[in-house]
């Protein structure tokens, strides 16, 4: 898959990627059709369809784990991606690794041998384990704790390194509702308040209407793609969507 990047630093609302007719396929069969959009800098982007729409595999063509037969996708120079994938929870209670050695992991796993922390790195995983309000957990086992505390340290390892794009598939689906909630909140706080552009795959559309600015609304091709506010209008006009209106419906 051809994945060009360009040699500016964006601005805010400035794209950070553009896909260009994007095509995927498994086998014999077409996945993803001529998918176009764009995701600016300081995006809070939904991708939501229904079951089997290619959710989860156009993310994983955006991070560079699936090809795609045409098309492109075009990120910023300088770039730095956080990657939260669709099962990252630990289940087995006897998982050795701490919660500090998981986030740590987050920074090492793209540096050369011999891997190792310096000063600076501890104070970072510091700083991340308080932005996401899980120090207290900081030694536990990760296997030990509750899906909602497993998926915020899943989180803080993605943002360890300070992404500029951190991208997340089905990061809740686990949760309960009080957790998914906060789990959001969480997310709204980083773009916001940290610059973070997110773009998260969710099946939970009427709670990520509270939080995302904007929606990619996917069946294998692009049925929607803009404001929030401008979705939900359009959701209520079965006409559009025709067999796709209750999975569209906020």
């Amino acid at each position: 898959m051809p994945i060009m990047r360009e040699e500016k630093t964006p601005c805010a609302g400035q794209p950070v990627i553009t896909v260009r007719d994007l095509h995927v396929r498994y086998g014999q069969y077409e996945i993803l059709t001529g998918i176009n959009f764009t995701v600016p800098a300081g995006d809070f982007l939904a991708v939501v369809g229904p079951n089997g729409s290619g959710k989860t595999t156009l993310i994983k063509a955006l991070v560079g784990l699936v090809p795609a037969a045409a098309g492109k996708i075009v990120f910023v120079s300088g770039l730095r991606l956080g990657y939260l994938p669709q099962k990252a929870a630990y289940a087995d209670p006897r998982f050795p690794a701490v919660v500090r050695e998981i986030v740590a992991s987050g920074l090492l796993t793209r540096r050369p041998f011999p891997r190792r922390l310096g000063a600076h790195d501890r104070q970072q995983i510091d700083d991340t384990l308080s932005l996401l309000q899980i120090e207290d957990i900081a030694d536990k086992r990760i296997g030990r704790l509750s899906g909602g505390q497993q998926q915020r340290v899943h989180l803080a390892r993605a943002m360890v390194d300070n992404p500029s794009l951190l991208i997340l598939d089905e990061p809740t689906g686990a949760l309960d509702p009080r957790s998914r909630e906060c789990f959001y909140a969480t997310l709204a706080h980083l773009n916001s308040h940290h610059n973070v552009t997110i773009i998260i795959v969710t099946h939970d559309s009427h709670s990520i209407g509270q939080y995302a600015a904007s929606i990619l609304f996917l069946d294998r091709k692009v049925l929607f793609h803009g404001p929030m506010a401008g979705f939900e209008a359009e959701a209520r006009q079965d006409h559009y969507f025709g067999m796709h209106g209750e999975h569209a419906k906020l």
